[in-house]
């Protein structure tokens, strides 16, 4: 009986060992419950804030002293280098793009974002679209670069610009191989055939693409498109990455703008 009675005994403090347990475990389990939606909450919350960072993040200039002689990114000296542009060329921003012909996402961004960039800013005299080269996509992208480039000495680079995503195709298909890079060229009114050809089959521009390559390598952009936003003398950058909605571009324009207006924030 006496084992009995201490059997007993145990038992009861079990059950209030186990009560106590349970008790202890249920509010843990609650305490975690709550750090978990309050860390949930601040992850989500800091996501949004640093996607926006990241679309849109002002680059302060390492010398806020640079003059349009000696900055890459100021209009005058983009359009001084040959590269393609349409808008004013005394536009305040410049819109700096970097794309490959063979990009679909480049291609998403024309159909979608540019016409409004175009609409807003462009035919507004605010800023002015240079296009840079970043044919990194395919075996075939560095010769859809330098046809397009060759189409520029005419006058025809836009044209030519519009075709080419118009009739894109998949990667490395063929779709941009020499015969059809010079197809595109003869269906633009008024190009000269004789002159384009021997552009193209010269490799003239290379140089000048490797140069852009360079040029984005030097920004951190290994993906296409990507973008740069500048005061049109290069300085106050907005690095874009991605084809971004319209309204980023507008965050970033408006920051642009802000910086110039003399707007310190970081």
């Amino acid at each position: 009986m006496k084992f009995k009675k201490n059997d007993l005994k145990l038992d009861k403090e079990y059950s209030k060992t186990n009560k106590k347990g349970f008790l202890i475990s249920l509010t843990a389990i609650s305490f975690l419950a709550i750090t978990l939606s309050i860390s949930s909450f601040e992850i989500f919350d800091t996501n949004e804030i640093t996607s926006v960072n990241v679309l849109a993040q002002i680059q302060e200039p390492a010398n806020n002293n640079i003059t349009d002689n000696n900055n890459p990114l100021a209009l005058s000296t983009l359009i001084q280098q040959g590269s393609p542009y349409y808008g004013n060329d005394t536009a305040p921003i410049t819109i700096i793009d970097f794309s490959d012909f063979q990009c679909p996402m480049c291609k998403r961004h024309v159909d979608n974002t540019e016409p409004q960039i175009n609409s807003t800013y462009v035919q507004t005299g605010e800023a002015a679209y240079v296009f840079k080269h970043l044919p990194n996509r395919g075996l075939d992208s560095k010769n859809a670069s330098l046809a397009a480039q060759c189409t520029n000495d005419q006058g025809k680079f836009w044209e030519y610009y519009i075709l080419l995503y118009e009739n894109q195709g998949q990667i490395d298909s063929g779709w941009v191989g020499t015969e059809n890079l010079k197809k595109f060229a003869s269906q633009i009114k008024g190009i000269d055939m004789n002159e384009f050809n021997s552009c193209y089959d010269s490799k003239k521009y290379e140089e000048h693409v490797q140069s852009d390559l360079a040029l984005a390598n030097s920004l951190g952009f290994t993906e296409t498109p990507s973008f740069i936003i500048v005061k049109d003398d290069g300085s106050n950058p907005q690095k874009i990455q991605g084809p971004k909605p319209f309204p980023v571009f507008q965050l970033a324009i408006e920051n642009v703008n802000s910086s110039s207006s003399g707007d310190t924030s970081e």
